[in-house]
Order: structure tokens, then C-alpha cells, then sequence
């Protein structure tokens, strides 16, 4: 138990990811001028969490074992996969579950989808509205990689 509590990786990780859903709330009520308590637990906006931590994780990898260490090599090629991801492939996801939405529950029906499906669809029990906000932009990514350099940093 004492080597989990003295795990400095580890806990960069987790303060990150923290820190990082803690910030989105002050961020968003600058931007909007309204609280939204339920972002420590979403996806999306900024900063990045899975990126903060990844981040963290990857610095404090290489400050513990060192810059050359299969380690750090591991911990940077999984930090690269997850922002790539986060900006490309999860933000893509959701930009799809938006037009999807907007197709099935919008007020417009865009070509291809008669009234009568859509209205079906609308009319199925169940029927939810998908998830939309999945993914990052890239300054996000870079904002919660930022995050977590800086946590990784401050913990050594």
C-alpha cells in the first residue's frame, strides 16, 4: 500500500485528470457567463482530461525513470495515440451524433429522410438524443497536455 501512495507517476495522472475537469467549469462560465457544475463529469471542452493525464503520466515517467527509459517510450507513444484520438477520431464521433441529432430531433429534415421517418424515429420509446460532445478541438488537446506537463512538473 505504501508503494500505491508514494506512486508519483500515478498521482500526476490523477491530479491532472482533476485539475483538468475542475478548470472546465471556471472556463466555461468566462465563455458563457453561466455555471455548468455537471462538466467535472463530462467529456469535452477544455482542458483536455484524458490529454492532462497522459501528459502527466509521460513527464513524470521520464523525471522518475528517465528521458531514454522504455518507460517514457511506452508512456509517449500512448500519450501521442490518446490526443490523436481525442482530436480526431472521438471529436469526429461527435460531430456525427450532432447532425444525427439534428436529423431525428431537429427541425429540419435534410434530404434523404422523409417526414414520415423521421417522424417514427422521433415517435420510438427510448429514443434518446446521442452524446455530443465526445472529442476535443486542438487547442483543448494542447491546453490539458499543457495541464498535465505543468502538474507533472509541480509534483516532482
Amino acid at each position: 500500500m505504501s508503494q500505491l501512495i508514494h506512486n508519483y507517476p500515478l498521482w500526476a495522472s490523477i491530479w491532472a485528470i482533476l485539475i483538468a475537469q475542475f478548470l472546465k467549469i471556471p472556463l466555461y462560465y468566462m465563455h458563457y457567463k453561466k455555471w455548468d457544475f455537471e462538466l467535472f463529469f463530462s467529456t469535452g471542452r477544455m482542458p483536455s482530461s484524458h490529454s492532462a493525464a497522459v501528459a502527466a503520466l509521460t513527464v513524470s515517467l521520464g523525471i522518475q525513470e528517465g528521458w531514454n527509459s522504455p518507460s517514457f517510450a511506452i508512456g509517449f507513444i500512448l500519450a501521442s495515440i490518446v490526443m490523436f484520438d481525442a482530436a480526431g477520431i472521438r471529436r469526429h464521433a461527435g460531430e456525427h451524433a450532432a447532425l444525427l441529432n439534428q436529423i431525428f430531433f431537429g427541425t429540419t429534415t435534410p434530404s434523404g429522410v422523409t417526414p414520415d421517418e423521421k417522424k417514427n424515429v422521433e415517435e420510438e420509446p427510448g429514443m434518446k438524443p446521442l452524446e455530443e460532445l465526445l472529442g476535443h478541438k486542438p487547442i483543448e488537446v494542447a491546453g490539458g497536455a499543457l495541464l498535465g506537463i505543468l502538474v507533472a512538473l509541480a509534483l516532482a
